[in-house]
């Protein structure tokens, strides 16, 4: 009983652990489709055959510390529910029809935005036998995170550009 009222008190005076927000993105290259999201975005990950580095650093932008979900990003489990494909990794031969098809579910307006080096230029798997290619190959892409893994403050202002805030 004790235990857990000292636990409570100790909850209640750390407060919010997240990092405080930056400052806005200054670029103004949105993607016309964001204009009507209405500040916020459901993103569904599509993971087309990536190393799972950035997954790692997606988990870490939605966890408690950058909290991307302040900002308006939710990630979805259905792409019937999302406004944009989040999508990391080379596309492989076997994920390129998945991919498109994850793609036409998505309701209009959609976006697409391509999650580290590999999925913007397939980095050190161009070329290899069992890559489709980057994510441009298979699907229009609207916004690039750049990084090998991105780092989570560049993923999450990657989404607050989507969400404008």
């Amino acid at each position: 009983k004790f235990v857990m009222l000292a636990l409570w008190r100790k909850i209640r005076a750390t407060g919010r652990v997240a990092e405080p927000a930056p400052p806005a993105p200054a670029d103004a290259t949105v993607p016309a489709a964001a204009r009507e999201l209405g500040g916020s975005v459901q993103l569904r990950h599509v993971d087309a055959g990536s190393c799972n580095g950035c997954e790692i650093e997606i988990g870490a932008a939605f966890g408690p510390v950058h909290d991307a979900e302040r900002y308006g990003a939710r990630l979805v489990a259905s792409p019937r529910h999302a406004d944009a494909l989040l999508v990391t990794g080379v596309v492989t031969r076997n994920m390129a029809q998945p991919l498109r098809r994850t793609w036409e579910a998505v309701p209009d307006p959609k976006l697409v935005i391509a999650v580290g080096d590999c999925a913007r230029t397939c980095g050190l798997f161009r070329g290899a036998p069992g890559v489709a290619g980057a994510v441009a190959d298979i699907v229009p892409v609207d916004l690039e995170i750049p990084g090998c893994p991105p780092r989570p403050e560049a993923i999450v202002e990657g989404l607050r550009k989507l969400t404008g805030r």
